[in-house]
């Protein structure tokens, strides 16, 4: 077993009889939560073991263990759940491009740039006439505001935006209504690929990848920040002298 898991037979000995020291506050939330056919939210839950057996634990506690462990009525999960589904299936749009990358238009995607543990989120828009990056950049955190910082900063840099066709793949923040609401009240054209089929984003997945093989592996890198500014310094080189090919 600690073959299988990578870990040293000392330190397996060492912590297998140690418990969590949440594990007791853990069974006592647990009977709780289940006591209340799996009703209760961590407010209920605190109430019923000060008033039941004289436990105090205070909220946030008892909010921290519930979501440690997992614990969550069914309700509030379906609820999330669906709320998402449906927000995201009234934001997928068609492929408008069709796999044709010689015409007006932009591709995005977001791609991860890892070094040892350490990793940080490009997120680029490229346009499909000139074949340069007209927006980028680069955030320790991949999130909505990532994606939605490249596009205002593309569209601050462009003069003419009605109709032009902005595609990507179907990931969260380009199925956000934020992502909506700005390419739509600036004339920009949603485009996205199908699920599951990367071809349909070729164009932004070889640029990506012909990043990363010309810093990560043509530099003597050291750490996350020097991954950094060499693909920096690579986006300017891109957009400023590297030749460009189109297919």
């Amino acid at each position: 077993m600690c073959e299988v898991l990578s870990v040293g037979i000392k330190n397996y000995y060492k912590y297998r009889n140690i418990l969590d020291s949440d594990y007791q506050s853990y069974l006592l939330i647990k009977e709780t939560f289940d006591s209340s056919k799996k009703t209760y939210g961590y407010r209920r839950i605190a109430d019923d073991l000060r008033d039941r057996i004289g436990l105090i634990m205070n909220y946030k506690k008892v909010l921290r263990i519930m979501r440690k462990y997992g614990i969550q009525a069914e309700y509030i999960r379906n609820i999330k759940f669906n709320y998402m589904k449906k927000y995201q299936e009234e934001n997928v749009r068609d492929d408008l491009l069709k796999r044709n990358f010689n015409q007006r238009g932009w591709v995005t995607d977001v791609t991860y740039l890892i070094f040892g543990n350490k990793r940080a989120y490009l997120s680029t828009i490229l346009d499909l006439k000139t074949r340069k990056a007209i927006s980028y950049i680069i955030s320790r955190k991949n999130d909505n505001k990532l994606v939605m910082d490249t596009l205002n900063l593309a569209i601050g840099k462009t003069k003419d935006l009605n109709g032009i066709v902005l595609h990507s793949d179907q990931g969260t923040p380009y199925l956000s209504t934020e992502y909506r609401t700005i390419c739509e009240s600036n004339g920009i054209l949603i485009s996205m690929s199908r699920r599951g089929t990367p071809l349909d984003n070729a164009v932004i997945e070889s640029f990506h990848s012909i990043l990363k093989k010309e810093t990560l592996y043509n530099n003597d890198i050291k750490n996350l920040d020097e991954y950094i500014q060499s693909v920096l310094d690579w986006l300017e080189f891109y957009n400023t002298s590297r030749r460009k090919q189109k297919k």
